[in-house]
């Protein structure tokens, strides 16, 4: 049994490198410039949250939660804010010790050489995930994937796990924590996503393809010229939760509303990249300019500043109703289960 270990502070990082340990060589000034103007806004909502907060022992979700939350939740608070609106403290508390208990069994031993090999491939770009890291982060990270591999036997372990249970520990600096928020996306967030067929992903996939013809005509035109393209351009937005796609403000942004509101935050990123970026992915003339094209507008200042962002995804596609999204999910799930179905 591995010893639970807590995540590392960021003290000793190099000049280049972003308060989360990642290098930031290619755009270290301009995410300089980002923050030095977004330290206002995070100043100005850790004053509210304090105050939401104070004096108040459990939060509960309600509209004025929901709009703080899409504001934007201070880092010094996501831990506590993530596990009590995805229902992870809850969890925790009535499952005390569970987590060590799970570090202690045997484990899947082919699960375990596949987490071990991932582990030198999650964020190299980060100081603190780096083998040669004191005491760094690999060593929380196995553990963490461990034991969830053993806590859902059905899952036990993919690809793209890593990159999520790793975040989740430089985030929450908790082993414990960050397996009780994995269980929350992996088991309730996202279902389906991960288990051996992955029709969840699969399924989503096929309802964002359908979302794109109603919101994005052309794009959806264009798009239906080439069979799986949506596999081809967002199984990694998907799968990763916009991990290592976009930047990592961004993406703890996204998260924020992720845990509070479920999955059809997804959605909501994924089109507000297609609409905004419309005519250059109409420019395509290709299944690969399309491909590259999809890379490229995850890129550079749209996305960089999270708040513009942020409030771009709750407008900029328009209405996008949970009953619509489960509709379209039942059909999506039908015709690929009946198109598997007649391919056996």
């Amino acid at each position: 049994m591995e010893e639970p270990t807590a995540a590392v502070p960021c003290n000793s990082i190099s000049n280049r490198t972003d308060p989360y340990g990642f290098e930031r060589c290619h755009d270290f000034e301009s995410y300089t410039e980002m923050m030095e103007e977004y330290a206002t806004i995070l100043n100005r909502r850790s004053m509210r949250w304090s105050k939401l907060l104070h004096g108040k022992p459990l939060i509960e979700k309600n509209m004025t939660v929901k709009r703080f939350v899409r504001k934007g939740v201070p880092n010094e608070l996501r831990a506590k804010i993530w596990m009590a609106v995805s229902g992870a403290q809850e969890r925790l508390e009535k499952n005390p010790g569970y987590y060590v208990s799970l570090l202690a069994m045997q484990h899947d031993m082919k699960v375990e050489e596949t987490i071990r090999t991932d582990l030198h491939r999650t964020f190299p770009d980060n100081v603190l995930f780096q083998a040669k890291a004191q005491p760094g982060l690999q060593r929380a990270l196995c553990n963490v994937l461990l034991a969830y591999g053993h806590h859902n036997k059905t899952v036990g372990y993919c690809q793209g796990m890593n990159f999520i249970a790793g975040y989740l520990i430089i985030i929450t600096k908790d082993e414990e924590i960050s397996f009780w928020l994995l269980d929350a996306l992996l088991g309730r967030v996202l279902p389906d996503y991960y288990t051996m067929a992955m029709l969840g992903l699969k399924t989503d996939q096929e309802v964002l393809g359908e979302l794109v013809k109603v919101k994005a005509p052309a794009v959806g035109q264009l798009m239906d010229q080439y069979p799986g393209v949506w596999t081809l351009v967002v199984t990694r937005w998907f799968i990763c939760l916009y991990v290592d796609i976009l930047p990592i403000e961004t993406v703890l942004r996204i998260w924020d509303c992720l845990f509070y509101e479920g999955s059809k935050v997804l959605f909501r990123v994924a089109l507000t990249l297609v609409l905004h970026h419309q005519p250059a992915i109409l420019r395509s003339r290709s299944l690969c300019d399309v491909c590259e094209c999809f890379k490229q507008i995850t890129c550079g200042t749209f996305t960089l500043d999270c708040h513009t962002f942020m409030q771009k995804i709750f407008t900029q596609p328009g209405n996008l109703s949970r009953a619509t999204i489960d509709k379209l999910r039942e059909r999506c799930r039908r015709r690929i289960q009946e198109e598997e179905s007649g391919q056996l």
